[in-house]
């Protein structure tokens, strides 16, 4: 799993002109899945997510999680996070996940955080053609992938 973290002051999905899901402070999550996936990675991954201190402290040193801040969390599905680009200029998406492998580990995912986390994260709707609007904090942008754990 790869995911892309962007601390915000806000941020949200609108799905056919209609917002589905918004957050106050917190973290927008974009997450890609490929088929090799497993719970394993949401599980590592989720634990990543709540416990990054990237959030100032008093002293305005990054040394605080979204947990400690009593922050929200937004989980946007995103497939273009495996494009693979080294021939041409057309992206390639076959690393990423078919629907039967994704939208389970995304499930998973999201449960995770919402348990590690304590309250419910809100999301998008996988597969869906969304408008994401944030504003970045920072900004702080942070890139994970669940296979580069050492």
């Amino acid at each position: 799993m790869r995911i892309l973290i962007q601390r915000v002051n806000e941020a949200s999905v609108e799905i056919d002109h209609h917002i589905k899901s918004g957050i106050r402070k917190g973290l927008l999550v974009l997450v890609g899945i490929e088929e090799a996936d497993t719970t394993e990675d949401s599980e590592w991954l989720a634990g990543k997510v709540t416990g990054l201190r990237i959030f100032d402290d008093e002293k305005g040193v990054m040394n605080r999680s979204v947990q400690d801040i009593n922050g929200e969390i937004l989980v946007v599905s995103q497939f273009t996070l495996h494009a693979m680009t080294r021939k041409g200029n057309r992206p390639s998406y076959i690393k990423a996940a078919k629907h039967e492998t994704a939208i389970p580990l995304y499930e998973d995912f999201c449960r995770q955080l919402s348990q590690k986390l304590g309250k419910e994260v809100q999301t998008g709707t996988f597969a869906a053609d969304m408008k994401v609007a944030l504003v970045n904090n920072g900004p702080v942008t942070i890139w994970i992938d669940s296979k580069n754990k050492e």
